[in-house]
């Protein structure tokens, strides 16, 4: 294994990315306390942070910064991403190489892997050069060091709140990636907040960016969160127990916030291995009261229907992409015994509202 330090003036010109902003704030103070390691006994785990060199650029041409600007890469310039996997069936299956290899930059928002699979229509992903992992004197930097929520150590706020009432949760989930949910969920923390409520939004899966919750905060959310935010660049192939305890911080976070209502996105697909298990698992049925379905067409929202029904979880309703079309969404009027709701009606606080779960538990 080999150092290397790391100078003051080579540390500004490191473009840090949107899931590595929290060590990016320390590393921009005091760089003097960092350096790199490299060598052929290295192997990264997920979270570990890379400085990696841009070789080729595909795909992604940008590299979402910690403010969430869309930086402009060129091939030769030092980034600061982590390592992490990937499940996105519009774009790639990655997983986090056993070595310093050469591999890719899989999410713009800064996340380093190795592309095993990829969508046809889409340019090759961009490839990058690990220099070396990250490191201080207490050894390689993770993400989940510098994190400022941690699962299995909750905050003071979490602390006083348990034995409390808990405000209504309600989960949006959808189809598939692409299938409305972050707009779905915008729009209705939208509702909600029209309506005088004080509203806490999350996503508790998915690949780390930051465009998921700025939508949220502007719809009107406060706080917001993600997994990001607890130390985790991307939840996929995360041990089951993880996620399933990340998804209950996060809710009993949001919650203690004061919130009325905690509304939180589940990623990708009902098919999905981790979500496929949270919806029968029965933690899921404990801390979220009722869901909101995305779909992009009415088969797609009756199939989808069908599985939650099946795993006893209850729906509010059916939105999403499908409501772009006026006949699409009679089509699944016809074929659903709940409602279908326009995606942009939901900003309308009386449509929002009578969304609302009755039920609600103790933290």
């Amino acid at each position: 294994m080999r150092q290397e330090l790391i100078g003051a003036e080579r540390a500004l010109k490191i473009r840090a990315a949107y899931t590595t902003r929290f060590v990016a704030t320390e590393f921009s103070k005091h760089p003097e306390d960092f350096h790199l390691i490299a060598g052929a006994t290295i192997t990264p785990q997920p979270g570990d942070v890379v400085i990696a060199r841009v070789a080729e650029i595909g795909k992604h041409t940008r590299l979402e910064s910690p403010v969430s600007r869309r930086q402009l890469m060129f091939v030769g310039q030092e980034i600061m991403v982590a390592y992490g996997n990937r499940y996105a069936p519009d774009q790639f299956l990655a997983h986090v190489p056993d070595s310093l290899e050469p591999c890719h930059l899989i999410a713009g928002g800064g996340l380093a892997g190795y592309v095993t699979q990829m969508h046809a229509s889409i340019d090759a992903a961009t490839a990058i050069e690990p220099i070396g992992l990250l490191a201080t004197n207490d050894g390689v930097v993770n993400l989940r060091d510098f994190a400022p929520l941690q699962v299995g150590t909750p905050s003071l706020a979490a602390l006083r709140a348990e034995g409390t009432v808990r405000p209504p949760v309600i989960a949006v989930l959808g189809t598939s990636m692409n299938s409305g949910k972050s707009t779905t969920l915008g729009c209705l923390v939208n509702g909600l907040s029209n309506a005088g409520l004080n509203v806490a939004a999350g996503k508790a899966t998915g690949t780390g960016a930051g465009n998921d919750p700025n939508l949220f905060i502007d719809a009107g959310a406060f706080p917001v969160c993600d997994f990001t935010d607890f130390g985790y660049p991307t939840t996929f192939k995360l041990a089951y127990e993880q996620v399933r305890d990340l998804l209950a911080a996060m809710i009993n976070e949001q919650a203690a916030s004061g919130a009325d209502v905690v509304v939180i996105e589940i990623a990708d697909g009902l098919y999905q291995g981790e979500t496929s298990r949270l919806l029968r698992d029965p933690l899921f049925a404990a801390y979220v009261d009722t869901v909101v379905f995305s779909a992009q067409d009415a088969l797609g929202a009756r199939a989808g229907l069908d599985v939650l029904q099946d795993a006893g979880v209850p729906v509010a309703a059916i939105s999403g992409l499908l409501t772009a079309s006026p006949l699409a969404t009679a089509e699944a009027a016809a074929q659903l015994e709940v409602r279908v709701i326009d995606t942009y009606a939901l900003c309308r606080p009386e449509v929002a509202t009578a969304l609302l779960p009755v039920r609600a538990a103790s933290l």
